[in-house]
C-alpha cells in the first residue's frame, strides 16, 4: 500500500479522525475502531513502514517504549485482568492495514476470547525447526 493511501498515515496527518490516547515525536496511539474489548489501542510509528520487520533498531525501541506506556495506562484505565500485546505481520497472519502497528488489548477473566489453539497433536521436529531458524540470522 502506498503511503498516500494509508489510513494510519492519514490519521497521523490529521486527515482522518481518531481517538488519540498518546503521542510523542515518533509514535501515535489511538483506539481501535473495531475493538476486541473496550480500550483496545493501536500503537504506530508515525513514519510509514509496511510492518514491524521494516523498522530500524531506533524505531523499534521508540515503538516498544510507547507500547509499554500505553499498556500500563490501558490496564489501569480499564481495570483489566491482563493485557495482550501483539502484531500481525503479513496477510496470512491477519494484517489488514499495511502500516506497522501493535495491538494493546485489555483482557478480562471470562471475556470469551480464546488463546491460540495448538495445531500439533504430536511433537514437531524441534531440532530441525530450530536449525532452520538459526541458519536465517543475518
Amino acid at each position: 500500500m502506498e503511503e498516500e493511501n494509508c489510513v494510519f498515515c492519514k490519521i497521523v496527518k490529521g486527515e482522518v479522525p481518531a481517538y488519540k490516547v498518546y503521542e510523542d515525536e515518533f509514535v501515535l496511539a489511538f483506539l481501535d475502531i473495531n475493538p476486541i474489548n473496550d480500550g483496545h489501542t493501536l500503537v504506530i510509528p508515525k513514519k510509514h513502514h509496511e510492518d514491524f520487520l521494516h523498522l530500524d533498531e531506533k524505531e523499534i525501541a521508540e515503538l516498544m517504549h510507547a507500547v509499554q506506556k500505553v499498556a500500563k495506562a490501558v490496564k489501569k484505565a480499564t481495570n483489566a485482568d491482563g493485557i495482550n500485546i501483539g502484531m500481525n505481520i503479513g496477510k496470512a497472519a491477519g494484517q489488514i492495514i499495511f502500516h506497522a502497528h501493535v495491538h494493546v488489548i485489555p483482557r478480562f477473566e471470562n471475556d470469551g476470547y480464546k488463546h491460540w489453539e495448538r495445531k500439533h497433536k504430536d511433537k514437531p521436529d524441534f531440532e530441525e525447526i530450530a536449525k532452520r531458524i538459526k541458519e536465517n540470522f543475518k
